[in-house]
């Protein structure tokens, strides 16, 4: 477990997914199908270890090392998009229509992650030497963070609105809550651990029959 500000907190037992179910997966259940509900987002500590986590997934942006640690506007952001995330999960799954206000939720953080290619200022004056490293990249939104929560809602509208959508499952295993794409014919659970304990609940049933 890594230490936060909260003290030890357990890490979602999942992830590697695309970043958007990775984002609802950080509210998970701890202990099986009596356990407790774990959220690994509680402070805003714990979102710059996810992010610190996620770090290869996300936009390179050269300006969130100097935007400082997160704060619990920037946690209250992150959690909302993860309820309308999670919403828009399950109906996928459902395969139900999607519901207005998490499609509105999603589509404005999706917004935030509008960039466009300049060249750099070193190549102003009339000469290409200052071009050499490429173009920069610049963003609409000038709070980093808020840059990276958009690009965590772009994941969301590429998975849920693409022809990704029809991978998403809700793990089948009684007490789990989440969600994973499906990556093989035969993969029902989000990790071997919910596999193995479906499977020695229902070894242990079959025995007392």
């Amino acid at each position: 477990m890594a230490k936060t500000e909260s003290g030890e907190r357990p890490r979602p037992p999942l992830s590697g997914e695309p970043l958007a179910l990775d984002l609802v997966n950080t509210t998970f259940i701890q202990g099986g199908l009596r356990g407790s509900l774990v959220d690994a987002l509680a402070v805003p500590a714990d979102l710059d270890l996810w992010l610190e986590e996620h770090a290869q997934a996300l936009p390179p942006e050269p300006a969130r090392p100097a935007a400082g640690p997160a704060t619990a506007s920037h946690l209250e952001e992150f959690r909302r998009l993860r309820e309308a995330l999670r919403e828009l999960s399950r109906a996928c799954v459902a395969e139900e229509p999607y519901g207005e206000q998490p499609v509105a939720v999603v589509n404005r953080a999706a917004r935030l992650a509008v960039s466009w290619p300049e060249i750099g200022d070193g190549a102003a004056g009339g000469t290409a030497a200052g071009a050499a490293d490429g173009p920069v990249v610049r963003w609409a939104e000038s709070d980093p963070l808020m840059v990276l929560l958009g690009a965590v809602a772009v994941s969301g509208v590429e998975l849920l609105a693409g022809p990704g959508r029809h991978g998403v499952r809700a793990c089948a295993a009684p007490g789990c809550i989440l969600y994973f794409v499906k990556s093989h014919r035969r993969r029902e659970w989000c990790t071997p651990a919910c596999g193995n304990r479906v499977r020695v609940a229902r070894h242990h049933r079959q025995r007392r029959s």
